[in-house]
């Protein structure tokens, strides 16, 4: 008896002194040698890119980079008062992704623009994204780069689009305009199936611009719980998803887990402050979102 009480006594002390230890709860993502992640890289790709495999003067596909392979110095990392600061230069098409798979979860990360743009982008918004609930095989989309997954975008002016990454969907609160415009997010609106397997394409203009001026960085956030997503920017929620799938053959199967993709595509971004936790609900000042 007086062991087990000592025991209980030694673990009193223990969850005392985790209470004030003041250990975040936030885990970092980010580090100089990129040690929680790995990479991808498909092909440098050219204005009249078709969405087929390249191939070469004999017609023979060619193989792309592929996986762990830095060509161009594409990624990099470099301290900023004593933090790492990711550069992704945009070069060629491709993602760094987490090693881990993670599931209910509160993601932050700060993200700036650089200044230089690529091909097949030269004339266009500079462009990336974070992917989520990334599965599978690299190279699954269109450009052949990324995971199946669900995009959160970052793009000038449109930071919080939804894209669809290869033969994923979601429902969104969203109204359709008339005419041939895309769907555009509305937290007042019912859920629009958008994607694979529905009658909208895999594209949602996010509610509002809350992009931080040219050169100031902007914080962006996504809480993932269950099938559902929010996706946050400066602290506005510009877009409310649910319903997180993929569909194959017509069948629709559940999305709600997966590694976290960051793209490459043709302009060059910084990102910092990249961080995690994880959640055991829905935080209650997003749940109404959802009701």
């Amino acid at each position: 008896m007086a062991k087990l009480i000592k025991t209980l006594s030694a673990f009193a002390i223990l969850l005392l002194a985790t209470s004030f230890s003041g250990k975040p709860e936030w885990t970092p993502l980010l580090d100089k040698n990129l040690s929680q992640w790995g990479m991808y890289l498909s092909y440098r790709h050219v204005p009249t890119y078709n969405g087929q495999v390249p191939t070469d003067a004999d017609g023979k596909e060619i193989a792309p980079i592929g996986y762990g392979k830095n060509e161009a110095n594409v990624f990099s990392v470099a301290e900023e008062n004593g933090e790492p600061v990711l550069r992704v230069s945009g070069e060629i098409y491709g993602c760094i992704f987490t090693k881990a798979e993670y599931e209910n979860y509160h993601l932050k990360a700060k993200v700036k623009w650089g200044s230089k743009k690529w091909h097949p982008r030269t004339d266009k918004l500079k462009d990336s994204g974070i992917l989520y609930h990334s599965v599978g095989e690299a190279g699954r989309d269109y450009w052949r780069a990324w995971m199946l997954s669900q995009e959160f975008q970052v793009m000038e002016g449109h930071m919080g689009d939804y894209w669809n990454i290869a033969n994923s969907a979601v429902d969104i609160r969203a109204f359709m305009p008339e005419g041939t415009m895309n769907p555009v997010a509305d937290a007042g609106q019912p859920f629009l199936p958008v994607g694979a397997g529905s009658q909208n394409d895999g594209f949602c203009m996010r509610s509002e611009n809350r992009e931080s001026p040219i050169g100031e960085w902007t914080q962006l956030e996504l809480i993932c719980f269950g099938d559902k997503s929010l996706h946050i920017v400066n602290g506005h929620v510009v877009m409310v998803l649910q319903n997180s799938r993929y569909v194959e053959n017509g069948k629709s199967f559940p999305l709600s887990k997966g590694k976290i993709q960051l793209q490459s595509e043709a302009a060059e971004t910084f990102y910092k402050d990249v961080m995690i936790k994880q959640l055991e609900t829905m935080p209650k000042e997003y749940q109404k979102y959802f009701n």
